[in-house]
Protein backbone atom coordinates (compact mmCIF):
# COMPACT_ATOMS: atom_id res chain seq x y z
CA UNK A 1 0.00 0.00 0.00
CA UNK A 2 2.28 2.50 1.24
CA UNK A 3 4.81 1.74 -2.32
CA UNK A 4 2.01 3.43 -4.07
CA UNK A 5 2.89 6.94 -2.77
CA UNK A 6 5.68 8.58 -4.15
CA UNK A 7 8.66 10.36 -1.92
CA UNK A 8 7.69 13.74 -3.19
CA UNK A 9 3.80 12.86 -1.74
CA UNK A 10 5.38 11.85 1.67
CA UNK A 11 7.67 14.92 2.32
CA UNK A 12 4.90 16.77 1.79
CA UNK A 13 2.58 15.07 3.90
CA UNK A 14 5.14 15.28 6.64
CA UNK A 15 5.69 19.31 6.06
CA UNK A 16 1.97 19.03 6.53
CA UNK A 17 2.10 17.80 9.88
CA UNK A 18 2.06 14.14 9.30
CA UNK A 19 5.43 13.13 11.16
CA UNK A 20 4.90 9.93 11.62
CA UNK A 21 5.60 9.22 7.84
CA UNK A 22 8.84 9.88 8.20
CA UNK A 23 9.29 6.54 9.35
CA UNK A 24 8.20 5.08 5.24
CA UNK A 25 10.97 7.17 3.83
CA UNK A 26 13.53 5.82 6.48
CA UNK A 27 12.61 2.18 5.08
CA UNK A 28 12.76 3.36 1.65
CA UNK A 29 16.29 4.20 1.90
CA UNK A 30 17.72 2.57 5.10
CA UNK A 31 19.22 0.00 3.07
CA UNK A 32 21.02 2.43 0.97
CA UNK A 33 22.10 5.28 3.67
CA UNK A 34 23.93 2.79 5.34
CA UNK A 35 25.56 1.13 2.34
CA UNK A 36 27.64 4.76 1.94
CA UNK A 37 27.97 4.70 5.75
CA UNK A 38 30.21 1.52 4.95
CA UNK A 39 31.29 2.58 2.01
CA UNK A 40 32.89 5.91 3.65
CA UNK A 41 33.34 5.01 6.79
CA UNK A 42 34.71 0.79 7.11
CA UNK A 43 32.51 -0.23 9.96
CA UNK A 44 28.72 -1.19 11.16
CA UNK A 45 28.84 1.00 13.79
CA UNK A 46 30.45 4.04 12.33
CA UNK A 47 27.80 3.33 9.10
CA UNK A 48 24.90 3.18 11.92
CA UNK A 49 25.64 6.27 13.62
CA UNK A 50 26.14 7.93 10.09
CA UNK A 51 22.55 6.76 8.89
CA UNK A 52 20.90 7.93 12.15
CA UNK A 53 22.71 11.16 11.43
CA UNK A 54 22.07 11.52 7.81
CA UNK A 55 18.33 10.86 8.72
CA UNK A 56 17.84 13.43 11.50
CA UNK A 57 19.39 15.84 9.17
CA UNK A 58 16.95 14.80 6.40
CA UNK A 59 13.69 15.29 8.65
CA UNK A 60 15.41 18.61 10.07
CA UNK A 61 15.35 19.69 6.38
CA UNK A 62 12.00 18.30 4.85
CA UNK A 63 10.71 21.83 4.64
CA UNK A 64 13.42 23.02 2.54
CA UNK A 65 12.92 20.22 0.21
CA UNK A 66 12.01 22.30 -3.03
CA UNK A 67 10.85 18.84 -5.64
CA UNK A 68 13.43 20.41 -8.10
CA UNK A 69 14.87 16.86 -8.13
CA UNK A 70 14.19 13.45 -7.26
CA UNK A 71 13.80 13.14 -3.26
CA UNK A 72 16.38 10.55 -3.62
CA UNK A 73 18.99 12.65 -5.25
CA UNK A 74 18.08 15.30 -2.55
CA UNK A 75 18.39 12.83 0.48
CA UNK A 76 21.94 11.01 -1.07
CA UNK A 77 23.10 14.91 -1.34
CA UNK A 78 22.79 14.62 2.13
CA UNK A 79 24.37 11.66 2.61
CA UNK A 80 27.31 12.20 0.65
CA UNK A 81 28.09 15.69 1.80
CA UNK A 82 27.62 14.33 5.63
CA UNK A 83 30.07 11.38 4.61
CA UNK A 84 32.91 13.47 2.98
CA UNK A 85 32.76 15.36 5.97
CA UNK A 86 33.46 12.61 8.40
CA UNK A 87 35.78 11.13 5.59
CA UNK A 88 37.69 14.64 5.58
CA UNK A 89 38.43 14.02 8.92
CA UNK A 90 39.49 10.22 7.99
CA UNK A 91 41.15 10.39 4.78
CA UNK A 92 39.45 7.15 3.76
CA UNK A 93 37.07 5.70 1.02
CA UNK A 94 35.77 2.00 0.64
CA UNK A 95 33.50 1.40 -2.37
CA UNK A 96 30.65 -0.96 -1.92
CA UNK A 97 31.65 -3.36 -4.46
CA UNK A 98 33.55 -4.99 -1.40
CA UNK A 99 30.43 -5.63 0.18
CA UNK A 100 29.79 -9.63 0.22
CA UNK A 101 27.07 -11.10 -2.23
CA UNK A 102 24.36 -12.78 -0.58
CA UNK A 103 24.46 -16.10 -1.08
CA UNK A 104 21.40 -18.20 -2.36
CA UNK A 105 19.96 -21.54 -2.95
CA UNK A 106 21.11 -20.87 -6.41
CA UNK A 107 24.65 -20.75 -5.75
CA UNK A 108 26.44 -23.97 -6.15
CA UNK A 109 29.83 -23.72 -4.01
CA UNK A 110 31.79 -23.55 -7.90
CA UNK A 111 29.66 -20.37 -8.31
CA UNK A 112 30.22 -18.89 -5.13
CA UNK A 113 33.80 -19.60 -5.42
CA UNK A 114 33.88 -17.66 -8.57
CA UNK A 115 31.77 -15.24 -7.46
CA UNK A 116 33.86 -14.61 -4.36
CA UNK A 117 37.35 -14.78 -6.86
CA UNK A 118 35.62 -12.22 -9.18
CA UNK A 119 34.44 -9.65 -6.45
CA UNK A 120 38.27 -9.90 -4.92
CA UNK A 121 39.71 -9.13 -8.12
CA UNK A 122 37.09 -5.99 -8.64
CA UNK A 123 37.47 -5.32 -5.37
CA UNK A 124 41.38 -5.15 -5.43
CA UNK A 125 40.95 -3.33 -8.90
CA UNK A 126 38.89 -0.53 -7.35
CA UNK A 127 41.18 0.59 -5.10
CA UNK A 128 43.68 1.33 -7.29
CA UNK A 129 40.94 4.04 -8.58
CA UNK A 130 41.85 7.76 -7.43
CA UNK A 131 39.00 8.68 -4.93
CA UNK A 132 36.88 10.69 -7.19
CA UNK A 133 36.03 7.59 -9.71
CA UNK A 134 35.55 5.54 -7.03
CA UNK A 135 32.63 7.83 -6.18
CA UNK A 136 31.33 8.17 -9.01
CA UNK A 137 31.10 4.70 -10.50
CA UNK A 138 30.24 3.45 -7.48
CA UNK A 139 26.55 6.16 -7.24
CA UNK A 140 26.13 5.64 -10.97
CA UNK A 141 26.50 1.74 -10.72
CA UNK A 142 25.49 0.85 -6.19
CA UNK A 143 22.84 3.51 -6.79
CA UNK A 144 21.36 3.79 -10.38
CA UNK A 145 22.47 7.46 -9.90
CA UNK A 146 22.38 9.27 -13.38
CA UNK A 147 25.07 11.77 -14.49
CA UNK A 148 23.28 14.77 -13.63
CA UNK A 149 22.25 13.43 -10.31
CA UNK A 150 25.89 12.55 -9.42
CA UNK A 151 26.55 15.79 -10.24
CA UNK A 152 24.12 17.57 -7.97
CA UNK A 153 25.41 15.20 -5.47
CA UNK A 154 28.97 15.60 -5.18
CA UNK A 155 28.99 18.82 -6.82
CA UNK A 156 31.35 17.62 -10.02
CA UNK A 157 30.14 19.21 -13.49
CA UNK A 158 28.32 16.56 -15.34
CA UNK A 159 30.70 16.19 -17.72
CA UNK A 160 33.58 15.61 -14.88
CA UNK A 161 31.10 13.15 -13.99
CA UNK A 162 30.57 11.32 -17.40
CA UNK A 163 34.40 11.25 -17.88
CA UNK A 164 35.02 9.92 -14.11
CA UNK A 165 32.74 7.16 -15.21
CA UNK A 166 34.06 6.39 -18.42
CA UNK A 167 37.75 6.61 -17.08
CA UNK A 168 37.01 4.58 -13.93
CA UNK A 169 35.16 1.79 -16.39
CA UNK A 170 38.12 1.71 -18.86
CA UNK A 171 40.47 1.75 -16.11
CA UNK A 172 38.58 -1.35 -14.38
CA UNK A 173 38.28 -3.22 -17.48
CA UNK A 174 42.37 -2.84 -18.44
CA UNK A 175 42.58 -4.29 -14.88
CA UNK A 176 40.79 -7.04 -14.60
CA UNK A 177 42.00 -7.74 -18.43
CA UNK A 178 45.22 -8.10 -16.81
CA UNK A 179 44.37 -10.35 -13.99
CA UNK A 180 42.73 -13.17 -15.98
CA UNK A 181 46.04 -12.81 -18.39
CA UNK A 182 47.75 -13.65 -15.19
CA UNK A 183 45.68 -16.82 -14.34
Amino acid sequence: MEEEYSDELIAGQITAGQKDLFRLLVRRYQRAVYGMGLSFFRNAEDASDFSQEVFLKVYRSLARFEKRSRFSTWLYKIAYNTAVNGVNRRKEYHSLAEEDFEPSDSNTPERLLIRRAAQKAVWASLQELPERYRVCIDMFFFYNCSYREIEEITGFPVNTVKSHVFRAKKLLRDKLKEVGELR
